[in-house]
């Protein structure tokens, strides 16, 4: 929802840069606000970038990049996003952390970029919070700090929380906030200048490792997930699953239960309704098309299971993955409404 007064005056969005930080994500992130302001033709971001203790930060690819201010130097923000180095940081920076607290009191928003996230994290600023970092330190983020909600998603907005997984998710993430704040038509805009296909979901998931991404060394289990990811189209079998891993059915279905809560039938169900999810907001297929490409033989089912999964149908997903101009609730191929 488009806050008016946001859009009748400059919002300043503070970048921390943390030695070591990632040039791809700090770039992706300020040159989608640059770019607003040069297709705009008003100065809707200003953008302030802060040190942590020097005026020339090294990136972890050795550019170097002149602040403007240090930390106690920092005039009001709208949002102040963090930068984090490559490798993750367990300890060290505590000013920084201190600091971070601090401005959590006069801040409206916090964003995390790639380990920024677990810097907030460190702050305990993310705590009750859903939050993403790049899934190499998914599985760390997660044991460090458990009341953390932490996702494999390309990119999270929560409350007055953002976060994203680096590299170029945060250009999405970017565009997402100028689309939320501007509209959809500008953020296409930008899309558009940087020459991206489309601009990504946030709750498209990282492509992170199978065994990453389950959680478990179990090889059986990542096996069985492989079969299942491999075969959309015509899904296999509890039955020829089994056999083709070497397990009897009743082990597959312990593996299952063990680890991912669930039967194989309906973790399989859910791998094709996500990847039928993808295909009706992003591709032009008829939707009876896109059912029988992920499994489904009849449109009826195709309906009925997206509906009992998701809370809509597969019309109404596509639906409101292309609004009508000028559509006041902006769902478009964010894929959500932009509400605060």
């Amino acid at each position: 929802m488009k806050n008016a007064e946001h859009k009748n005056r400059t919002q300043r969005y503070g970048f921390v840069l943390v030695p070591e930080f990632s040039l791809t994500a700090f770039s992706c992130a300020v040159e989608a606000l640059r770019t607003a302001n040069s297709l705009a033709g008003d100065m809707l971001y200003e953008v302030v970038l802060v040190g942590s203790g020097t005026d020339l930060v090294r990136s972890s690819c050795g550019v170097e990049v002149r602040v403007d201010c240090q930390p106690d130097q920092v005039q009001q923000l709208d949002a102040l996003f963090v930068c984090g180095p490559t490798p993750v940081l367990h300890s060290g920076h505590e000013k920084l952390i201190a600091w971070l607290r601090r401005q959590s009191r006069s801040v409206s928003s916090l964003g995390g970029i790639g380990t920024g996230s677990y810097l907030l994290a460190r702050a305990g600023l993310l705590d009750g919070y859903r939050a993403t970092i790049h899934w190499l330190d998914i599985a760390t983020l997660r044991e460090a700090f458990p009341r953390v909600e932490a996702t494999g998603n390309l990119f999270e907005t929560d409350r007055d929380r953002y976060t994203c997984s680096g590299g170029t998710a945060s250009m999405d993430m970017l565009l997402f906030l100028i689309g939320r704040e501007h509209g959809i038509d500008l953020a296409s805009s930008i899309s558009e200048q940087f020459v991206c296909e489309r601009i990504r979901l946030s709750d498209e998931v990282q492509r992170v490792p199978l065994k990453v991404r389950l959680g478990t060394q179990q090889p059986n289990l990542i096996e069985a997930v492989t079969l299942m990811e491999a075969n959309i189209e015509e899904p296999l079998s509890t039955d020829d699953l089994a056999h083709h891993v070497g397990v009897s059915r009743r082990h597959l279905e312990r593996l299952f239960k063990q680890n991912l809560q669930q039967v194989p039938s309906q973790y399989y169900l859910e791998l094709r309704l996500d990847r039928a999810r993808v295909l009706l907001r992003t591709d032009d297929k008829p939707i009876l098309q896109v059912g029988l490409m992920c499994g489904f033989s009849s449109a009826s089912y195709f309906s009925t299971a997206y509906r009992n999964h998701f809370g809509l149908t597969p019309r109404q997903e596509r639906r409101n993955a292309r609004p009508a101009a000028g559509s006041p609730e902006l769902q478009s191929s964010f894929g959500r409404s932009f509400e605060r």
